[in-house]
């Protein structure tokens, strides 16, 4: 492979809504450059990025892809991310291992979810964006009238850096053409609106427009457009065809000539300490020479490879053979081998350099956003993570074949590794194992792996709703352990209080025990019953949250205080106090965006109204169809997949996000309620 600088590297990455066309624009790129012979399909399963066999039987990306490659002295590694949203967790991973998102929208369907969620999330991170409008030369398409969408929903600053021309066939470069033919608009138009954007951000260069009216040259434009992008003052619209590959080359120049590199990219937000505490901003410097600084931002769990996790080397060299640590861990592990993906292939390289995307695997200690390092000097160092949706659907599973219960909880370890949108949660008190994803397509790819990777088959149900249980006003909680049965006995006493905190807060324990009443050996077991009570649910059985549990008086005994007496008169007192604190039952609510056909939104806002949803809006998109926003609890919608395709004969899709918690009406929490049974506590 030829060496290359820091300088000379790009990083991307291609997201947006399925359909859009990533895969078949990296397999484009890939192509062009002549890194591959002949463009791969997505419709055959023979593009370089959907290698998994899911994908190929999906005919769409359900995780991203990893390819390199060299265009105009430049190495450029490209994230292939898939666009529905019950995937959304593997397209945002990506933006921590790049500076630009490409946000790749289809000309024929426009601005979809996952278009305005990315836009968003590489906005939120600092990255550069840039908009390819793909498919222009696709059937009924309105191209002035989709970069008129663009510009009312995500500003004036989305510029157009190219127009298409000869009915789509071409595409003209506006930058540096100042004249020429383009199918809508004016290249002579585009090309001054350009200008004037960059020259803003160089006053000297502004000055000198404004004296002399003659534009600058493309080399004294570079330093303004980076800045623009770095500050979102400018995101460039560009149009492509990856079928007809019309607006490739273009794609590929701006990559290669405009797109930051790592050291004109805005720094990554790294932070020196530990989340909760004290922590100051930590500058990675993109120097060859410095130390190690890595970040994972993804790990797979390859059936062949082992534990596979992929980094992006922010600052110093990684060398095979290298001993690096991971997080705040005293002993290093050993490079053994060190990758770069092309695909589903690992082409072993001997250094990666700041900006590069790598990879190293069966080192088992490390996992997603996990920081390496040479150096203890970097023991404290964390990149601020990403906001990821939350994971509302989910089922409940149990495996067919007894004995298998460990196999399970293995195997959903991996996939939760590897997914920071798949959580799996075992409820204490009905013992369901739970896995929660995306979205139903979302869960069914995990069951699908899990019987055709890994040879497991479960059953499935729909899980519990996961209610919370909170309080609204303050009490006090008492209770005396006292157990004598011959020989040496028991005994504890605790005072407390417990108050509410805000929405979200969590769980607050306080000491305020004076004169060693309670000796301090003794306290961690007083909270250790205390959050037995509140994990197990006082009100109808659900975790309790979002308040504070003071401890201010007890007693002990010199023969038969002991640990278990006061984890139990904890748990007894803490429960007194939440039965007087007027608990309510907390549901959760998630915001709900319905795509549909028009005919149906009538029905799908009457059918939401009557599941105690709140609609936010409704909006037109092209081709006939409508979206619906709003609100709703998430037990009213357990059943919504097979509900949305019979109201839109299957042409339906939506996808839900968590928005908050919020009281259940009273009928619930006493239906709730009367159907809890508190297991017997000991006397």
């Amino acid at each position: 492979m030829a060496k290359y600088t820091t300088e000379s590297i790009r990083a991307a990455a291609l997201v947006g809504h399925g359909g859009a066309g990533k895969t078949t624009l990296a397999e484009a790129l890939l192509f062009k450059v002549g890194a591959i012979a002949a463009k791969g399909s997505v419709e055959k399963g023979s593009s370089v990025c959907d290698f998994d066999p899911q994908e190929k039987a999906a005919g769409h990306s359900l995780n991203s892809a990893m390819v390199n490659f060299a265009a105009e002295g430049v190495h450029i590694h490209l994230i292939d991310t898939p666009g529905y949203p019950d995937f959304a967790g593997q397209a945002v991973a990506a933006l921590a291992g790049v500076e630009t998102a490409i946000v790749v929208i289809n000309a024929q369907t426009g601005i979809e979810l996952a278009t305005e969620r990315m836009m968003r999330a590489a906005q939120a991170r600092g990255l550069a964006r840039m908009i390819v409008i793909n498919k222009i030369d696709a059937d009924n398409v309105d191209l002035p009238g989709l970069v008129g969408q663009i510009r009312e929903r995500f500003g004036k600053e989305c510029l157009l850096l190219d127009l298409p021309a000869h009915g789509s066939q071409d595409v003209v470069e506006v930058l540096e053409h100042d004249a020429g033919d383009a199918d809508f608009d004016s290249i002579a138009h585009a090309h001054r609106e350009l200008i004037d954007q960059l020259v803003e951000e160089d006053e000297s260069l502004l000055a000198r427009y404004l004296e002399e009216g003659k534009d600058p040259s493309a080399a004294e434009l570079h330093a303004p457009f980076e800045k623009a992008l770095r500050a979102g003052h400018l995101v460039p619209i560009l149009f492509t065809s990856a079928r007809t590959g019309a607006g490739i080359q273009q794609l590929l120049h701006v990559l290669a000539s405009l797109a930051p590199n790592p050291a004109e990219g805005n720094p990554p937000p790294f932070y020196k300490g530990e989340p909760g505490n004290v922590t100051e901003p930590f500058q990675a410097v993109p120097d060859s020479t410095k130390h190690v600084l890595a970040h994972v931002f993804k790990v797979i769990a390859d059936p062949y490879m082992g534990k596979v996790c992929i980094f992006r080397v922010h600052q110093g060299t990684i060398r095979k053979d290298s001993q690096l640590f991971v997080g705040d861990a005293k002993k290093p592990f050993k490079v053994a081998h060190l990758y770069q993906l092309q695909g589903k292939d690992y082409v072993e390289v001997d250094s990666l350099l700041p900006g590069d995307l790598g990879a190293v695997a069966k080192v088992e200690e490390i996992d997603f956003d996990a920081v390496l390092h040479d150096s203890h000097d970097e023991d404290h160092i964390h990149l601020k993570p990403l906001e990821f949706p939350k994971p509302m659907q989910g089922l409940a599973v149990e495996t067919r074949k007894k004995g298998d219960e460990q196999r399970l909880f293995d195997i959903l370890h991996k996939l939760e590794l590897e997914d920071p949108c798949f959580e799996v949660e075992r409820h204490p008190t009905t013992h369901e194992t739970v896995i929660r994803g995306l979205g139903e397509m979302h869960l069914r790819y995990k069951l699908e792996k899990m019987a055709t990777q890994f040879k497991l088959e479960l059953d499935t149900r729909l899980p519990l709703i996961p209610y919370r249980e909170t309080i609204t006003a303050k009490a006090e909680g008492h209770c005396r352990h006292k157990k004598q049965s011959g020989g040496a006995g028991q005994f504890g006493e605790v005072y407390l209080k417990i108050e509410p905190l805000e929405r979200g807060a969590g769980f607050e324990f306080v000491d305020h025990v004076k004169g060693g009443v309670i000796p301090g050996v003794f306290m961690p077991a007083v909270e250790k019953g205390v959050r037995q009570a509140l994990e197990g649910g006082v009100t109808a059985g659900f975790p309790v949250e979002d308040l504070r549990v003071i401890v201010y008086d007890g007693k002990t005994h010199a023969v038969d205080g002991k640990e278990v007496a006061f984890v139990t008169a904890g748990r007894k007192a803490v429960v007194e106090a939440i039965r007087a604190a007027n608990p309510i039952v907390l549901e959760p609510i998630v915001a709900i965006e319905i795509v549909s056909p028009e005919a149906a939104i009538g029905d799908l806002t009457g059918d939401l109204s009557s599941r105690r949803g709140h609609i936010t809006g409704t909006n037109p998109r092209p081709g006939n169809t409508a979206s619906i926003t709003g609100e709703v609890p998430l037990a009213e919608i357990t059943d919504y997949a097979s509900r949305l395709k019979s109201m839109t004969a299957g042409q339906g899709s939506f996808s839900i996000e968590f928005v908050r918690h919020a009281q259940v009406p009273p009928q619930v929490q006493q239906k709730l309620a009367a159907s809890f049974r508190p297991q017997d506590e000991e006397e």
